[in-house]
């Protein structure tokens, strides 16, 4: 078919294309941005309350090893201090207990291979690689035991020719600065964990809830690059979702050892359990994000209540994340996936075909495990979503009644079957005894 428009309405429209892919453009650009402004600031956040406990930490051990120590050069505690505050949230107290083991053990391998192979250069070689050895095969992997160990045993060959009985105040000095820095951890300077949570799952929940009404909208139009690019988009958390275990794993240290956060404990767990869901309904939005671009590249039918499930879906996460932070009965999540489930169901009646099929079964996972992240047992998220689902499908296509609608029997009835039975039964008798030429013709 030829184009009939006149040459500058044609010209014009190409100009309209290409500022709203302009427009587009610059849109994806601002939110990126915004985006990673959000993230900087959350990151300088952290930074600001690690580097603040740390230097407390290191502050009062140092004062506290110079105070009761004794004289000398205590430089191992503000330096363990250091060490706890600054290791992997969510591990100190583990990585104390490492900390303190390795440098008990770099001791004792550093004294007995010292007093066996004396001094010098090779031997301090070799009281580090049976260090790291050891360290290694008790811890079975690297970390503080192995790190504390190996440098333990250096200071060990190093320093103990020259200065006797460096070996009691090391581990007075580890011990001190364990133990401070715990402290800060514990009492001093504790986080608050809803808090550390809240900020580790918004960008996972933003970018579900957008993703899912941009996913619903392009299903809509029937654009399989939108769709495409939202699957883009959804694999491109796995740093989100990082941040988010190590958010969980600080919190739920803080909440153990920090009497002023244990009032917080039942409040963290169910929002650690509802942040810990987020990762599977990741995946599951992924499946839909795939399956409704295969859909729409095959060119199958998309009723119009799949759209609209998807966005219900989005809905409902939104709903959850802020019934989540006040600590609310999640009812107005549970009723926007019923309504998901609900329209799923309906699209399945209305006609689908694989790829669509595929779609509606990945809405019925997704809100079943959305019900869950609300707090609901597997059994009955699993049930909840059966019932929508099924009460979608009987709206669009009533069941089929298997069997025709009997009458009640009666005891009158049966009294009259059974009279007219026995009436019969007599009747037949008589017949049996007339002659035969007198019997009626049949």
């Amino acid at each position: 078919m030829t184009d009939d428009r006149q040459p500058a309405d044609r010209e014009r429209s190409r100009l309209d294309e290409a500022a709203e892919r302009s427009g587009r453009a610059v849109e994806r650009v601002r939110h990126r941005s915004g985006q990673a402004g959000r993230i900087r600031a959350r990151q300088w956040e952290i930074t600001l309350v690690i580097s603040v406990q740390a230097g407390l930490a290191a502050t009062i051990a140092a004062l506290i090893a110079q105070n009761l120590l004794g004289p000398g050069a205590h430089v191992f505690a503000p330096a363990a201090a250091v060490g706890t505050i600054a290791t992997a949230i969510g591990q100190r107290a583990r990585r104390t207990f490492e900390l303190l083991f390795g440098v008990g053990l770099g001791i004792t391998i550093g004294d007995a291979l010292r007093f066996l192979l004396g001094s010098g250069p090779w031997q301090t070689g070799v009281v580090v690689a049976l260090a790291i050895a050891s360290a290694l095969l008790v811890a079975g992997r690297g970390g503080a035991l192995v790190g504390q160990a190996g440098g333990t045993a250096v200071l060990i060959a190093t320093l103990a020719p020259m200065e006797r009985g460096l070996e009691l105040p090391r581990i007075f000095d580890a011990l001190v600065g364990g133990a401070v820095g715990l402290l800060v951890v514990a009492l001093l300077l504790p986080v608050n964990p809803l808090r550390v949570l809240d900020r580790a799952a918004a960008p996972i929940f933003e970018v579900l809830c957008e993703q899912l009404a941009e996913l619903a909208d392009a299903l809509r139009e029937r654009d399989s690059d939108r769709t495409r690019r939202v699957l883009d988009r959804l694999r491109g958390t796995e740093a989100d979702v990082g941040r988010l275990h190590d958010s969980l794993s600080g919190a739920e240290e803080v909440v153990t050892i920090a009497p002023a956060r244990w009032h917080r404990r039942r409040q963290f767990h169910g929002y650690a359990r509802s942040a810990s869901l987020l990762e599977r309904l990741l995946l599951d939005s992924r499946v839909l994000a795939r399956w409704a671009t295969t859909a729409l590249e095959y060119d199958e039918p998309i009723p119009p209540e799949l759209p609209e499930a998807i966005a219900r879906l989005g809905r409902a996460v939104a709903e959850m994340r802020t019934e989540c932070r006040i600590g609310d009965d999640p009812r107005r999540t549970r009723r926007f996936v019923e309504e998901c489930a609900e329209l799923a169901g309906r699209a399945a009646a209305a006609g689908v075909r694989s790829f669509g099929d595929a779609l509606v079964t990945g809405l019925r996972t997704a809100s079943s495990d959305l019900l869950r992240a609300a707090g609901c047992e597997p059994d009955d998220a699993n049930r909840i979503v059966r019932r929508a689902a099924g009460a979608g499908e009987a709206a669009v296509r009533p069941p089929v009644r298997r069997h025709l609608h009997r009458p009640r029997t009666t005891r009158a009835t049966r009294a009259r079957r059974q009279a007219s039975l026995s009436a019969r039964r007599c009747g037949d008798d008589e017949r049996a005894d007339l002659p035969a030429g007198g019997r009626s013709a049949r």
